[in-house]
């Protein structure tokens, strides 16, 4: 078993006013040559946007873009003819492929948004471009693993469709209770990331918004020391 440890204070940060966001992995302002990525996970940002503020219309080409609202709601429109709100609870999906742009926003007069956005990188190059969105019911992911995203051509249940061999869970843990992951690939690695809460992953205790990268191990056993929330990404490592 083979373990990289990222701590919430290590991440890389950008305060640009109506943005604030913490950056895992090397992003825009933030360059680190020993955090590009964990295999096929390229980015993961955990961004709050200040009320009436947003991003405006902006590219994306062959990229699998997941992002999953933690607080708020963030307003949604693309190039494709989507226009939708993603709310707590819900998991958006885009498949860049050949193209697309999009815009997001904070349509609250009050209340931030706070949401992660991953990047993975796709298994094929320049496919037809895709969105979906859906809400998933929070009682499923309560001490069990709830498969938000999975392969397009082995989607489990809800999960909504990415161009890649991976998968993201949820699941919130109350405390003294664990979950195991069986990785279904000898190749894949398991990203845990700490929502909130703290819990012990291959002798590592992690904190709020602490993950650690586990790879060459078959399973993965996670254990809560409090009641805990939790975003894993499963990926290809090469």
């Amino acid at each position: 078993m083979k373990t990289i440890i990222h701590k919430a204070n290590t991440r890389g940060f950008a305060n640009h006013g109506w943005l604030k966001s913490h950056h895992t992995f090397s992003f825009a302002g933030y360059q680190n040559p020993e955090r590009m990525n964990f295999g096929m996970l390229r980015v993961l940002n955990d961004d709050v946007v200040q009320p009436e503020m947003g991003f405006g219309k902006h590219p994306h080409q062959n990229m699998e873009i997941i992002s999953i609202p933690l607080k708020g709601a963030l307003s949604h429109k693309d190039s494709m003819g989507n226009k939708r709100a993603i709310e707590v609870d819900e998991v958006q999906v885009m498949s860049a492929g050949t193209g697309l742009t999009h815009s997001e926003f904070n349509d609250s007069k009050t209340d931030d948004v706070n949401f992660l956005q991953l990047w993975i990188i796709p298994e094929e190059m320049s496919v037809k471009p895709n969105y979906e969105q859906r809400m998933f019911d929070v009682s499923e992911r309560k001490n069990q693993l709830q498969t938000v995203v999975a392969p397009k051509d082995k989607i489990e249940g809800e999960a909504l469709p990415i161009s890649q061999q991976a998968y993201i869970y949820r699941t919130t843990l109350d405390a003294d209770n664990a979950v195991d992951l069986n990785l279904k690939s000898e190749n894949n690695g398991v990203y845990v990331f700490v929502v909130d809460g703290e819990v012990e992953v291959a002798d590592n205790t992690l904190e709020q918004r602490d993950a650690l990268g586990v790879s060459e191990t078959e399973s993965v056993t996670i254990n809560a020391k409090k009641t805990s929330d939790l975003v894993i990404i499963e990926v290809p490592m090469n």
